[in-house]
């Protein structure tokens, strides 16, 4: 799961995808509807690869948490976000037993699950084994697409 072009843009519901950037911002794709929007570099934005989550040893990426629900779910959708605050807190402590009670929130629990719901639905939560192996295809794809070059011999 590569969460590093994932965005949370503060005031603009669900999650984008960086497509590129500009002189006074960048462009990002919604993943709901696949819209486009010009971001200004005044917006609060947030990369999913940067959030962790409070842990009483520390912090705790959401990568790591990610992972952790797509274990549980077999890379299947998890509970739905709107789900009481008691059936969420139980879900989280199975899915990250560690996790500060008095610094994580339902509202942060609620904001995790419907991005992992988000980027499920969007087929963007693969297996390891699998998103290893379509690098490696890819990467041998590439390189047997390149033509040899022949040696020319002199006489």
């Amino acid at each position: 799961m590569n969460l590093e072009k994932i965005l949370s843009i503060s005031g603009k519901p669900g999650l984008y995808i960086l497509k590129v950037q500009t002189r006074t911002g960048f462009v990002a794709e919604s993943l709901a509807d696949g819209k486009k929007i010009s971001v200004s570099l005044k917006s609060n934005v947030s990369l999913l690869s940067e959030i962790s989550i409070y842990t009483y040893e520390g912090e705790k990426p959401l990568v790591e948490i990610m992972k952790n629900i797509a274990a549980k779910e077999s890379n299947g959708p998890a509970i739905s976000h709107k789900e009481d605050n008691a059936t969420l807190m139980s879900y989280f402590r199975e899915v990250l037993a560690d996790f500060d009670e008095e610094r994580v929130y339902p509202s942060d629990v609620k904001k995790i699950l419907n991005w992992y719901n988000t980027l499920q639905a969007k087929g963007l939560v693969v297996a390891e084994e699998a998103a290893a192996a379509e690098v490696t295809e890819a990467a041998t794809e590439e390189v047997a697409a390149k033509p040899k070059k022949e040696k020319k011999v002199k006489e």
